[in-house]
């Protein structure tokens, strides 16, 4: 992988957060990922009055590459103002393993730059994936 993939990511993140929709958390994030063709695809959360229906930075940013014809994943990246690491959650560690292998680094940055990384594999281990259901 390209060694400018990290700051690439975390440019389109950041430039995505700033498009957040978070009147309820107030915490904005922003969510980038590289394509099997070196293509960024990025996402901002979207929260709704109805909680539960909300959509993390992740899964946009997943929507925009299946929309853009991307079918897996060679890194990610996750920006938010936080003083701790902010990872993806559960659920969108499942959703980037169905894109991605375990090997693929994820990146969590702030405001100030990127402050953890980590495998996906380390995020969600002994994970179910497509693998599992056999030749598709």
């Amino acid at each position: 992988m390209d060694t400018t993939a990290p700051d690439a990511l975390l440019a389109a993140a950041l430039a995505a957060r700033e498009h957040a929709y978070a009147p309820y958390s107030h915490f904005a994030v922003g969510a980038a990922l590289i394509d099997e063709q070196g293509r960024i695809h990025a996402g901002c959360n979207v929260e709704n009055a109805a909680y539960p229906q909300g959509l993390c930075a992740e899964a946009v940013a997943l929507g925009a590459l299946v929309a853009a014809g991307g079918t897996r994943i060679s890194a990610v990246l996750v920006a938010a103002d936080s003083a701790q690491p902010v990872t993806p959650c559960g659920g969108c560690r499942q959703k980037l393993r169905e894109f991605a292998a375990g090997d693929v680094p994820v990146w969590s940055a702030n405001l100030q730059g990127i402050a953890a990384r980590h495998t996906l594999a380390e995020l969600l281990p002994a994970s179910f994936g497509p693998d599992h259901l056999g030749p598709r």
